[in-house]
């Protein structure tokens, strides 16, 4: 353990010493340069040198002022859906708004009047037929939105893909817990595209898939650290924000046509089966992440990975509580008739309290330690019982 920290400081003081040349070096240049040049020329060397500096200051602020603020973060904000309100499944009909009365009229009113109320029809209930929208499309255009518009989307942006001199941002202990929040939230968005394309959002083996689901699915794969130029392909590249906010769109669109009845969103049990299988196995494969990183690198809090592996837990949570939440809601009616209504709160509970951690340096310490806390074995625990909940909704729906 202690020639691991001891590395990791050697490279720590190896890349600063090497930035703080590289800086030192182009501050001092200009006036290098001066003895060379004639006075009233040397103007045109500090100048644009000047600009440079305070371009890239100003960039290195916005950066650090991105990562630090975590805008609308809220672990509770499934409340905003108010999705206590939804009272039938998605995709089913609402009812038909009542028809309008007149209201009486006070007060004495004239015999001809009288007569030409008494005559007037009264105003039907509208014929369009209405049906209720997707809470799960609405959480999880909401997170996009959350993730790329409330938030800058920290991987795509350039310093953080330049690192810390050279050396990546997720090899250091610095301005990285955002990003790796992020990715956690769009690993959760992403699973649940999949899932609306290939049952939810259709009739298993009756009819195609919906455009917009495909859409958003397309958008929602692509990749997470893209700036408007790369390197492989060389060129001009559209950024990742931009994708992810055309997903957001698809998903509102295909919301809005199922809200028209001219869409379709599938409640059967065995689609809220697979889709609960499907988020149980994602979550699985981060826990053997965490019980990795947890029994092979002790570091403490000289861990240099243990907050990435945290907070993308952290965030995958956080996006399926909101998902989860909302899928209850969506599939109310297999969820009582099923009686599994007790179950499902008690999933909801437990992937709110994982919520609840969120300690201020990730520690990667040894399970028995008590000066250094294990903070990824204690984010493993609750991403097991969160998935060991799941695994029993599963296969109580399932009898």
């Amino acid at each position: 353990m202690l020639d691991s920290v001891l590395a990791f400081f050697r490279r720590i003081f190896s890349a600063v010493g090497r930035g703080l040349s590289v800086i030192g070096a182009a501050l001092i240049w200009p006036f290098r340069a001066r003895r060379g040049h004639a006075g009233e020329r040397t103007w045109m060397i500090q100048a644009p040198l000047a600009v440079c500096l305070v371009l890239l200051f100003g960039l290195y602020g916005y950066f650090i002022w991105q990562t630090q603020v975590w805008t609308n973060f809220n672990p509770d904000y499934v409340d905003d859906y108010k999705l206590s309100t939804r009272t039938v499944s998605a995709g089913q009909e609402l009812p038909a708004a009542p028809a309008t009365v007149p209201q009486a009229q006070t007060g004495a009113q004239p015999a001809a009047e009288a007569t030409t109320a008494a005559a007037a029809p009264v105003a039907p209930a509208s014929s369009a037929r209405s049906c209720q929208p997707s809470a799960t499309v609405d959480v999880a255009a909401g997170l996009i939105d959350f993730n790329v518009d409330q938030n800058a989307w920290i991987s795509s942006m350039l310093l953080y893909k330049l690192g810390l001199f050279g050396m990546d941002w997720d090899s250091t202990p610095f301005l990285d817990n955002k990003a790796s929040f992020q990715r956690g939230v769009n690993q959760a968005v992403r699973r649940t595209a999949v899932e609306l394309v290939d049952t939810l959002g259709r009739v298993r083996g009756t009819s195609g898939i919906n455009n917009d689901l495909q859409n958003a699915r397309g958008n929602l794969q692509y990749d997470e650290y893209s700036w408007y130029f790369g390197l492989s392909p060389f060129g001009p590249k559209t950024p990742t924000p931009s994708y992810y906010r055309s997903a957001a769109e698809s998903l509102r669109k295909f919301n809005v046509s199922l809200s028209q009845c001219t869409s379709v969103f599938d409640t059967r049990a065995d689609n809220l089966i697979q889709f609960i299988d499907r988020i149980a196995n994602d979550i699985g494969g981060t826990s053997a992440i965490l019980r990795e990183r947890s029994e092979n690198y002790n570091g403490g809090w000289f861990d240099t990975r243990a907050d990435d592996r945290f907070w993308f837990a952290y965030g995958q949570l956080y996006g399926y509580y909101g998902i989860l939440s909302a899928a209850g809601v969506d599939f109310q009616q297999v969820i009582r008739e099923r009686n599994v209504t007790s179950l499902w709160n008690d999933t909801l509970a437990q992937t709110r309290a994982a919520l609840r951690i969120q300690p201020f340096v990730i520690s990667n310490g040894d399970e028995s330690g008590w000066i250094m806390p294990s903070h990824l074995a204690t984010m493993g625990f609750y991403v097991l019982r969160v998935r060991s909940n799941l695994v029993e909704l599963r296969s109580v729906l399932d009898r």
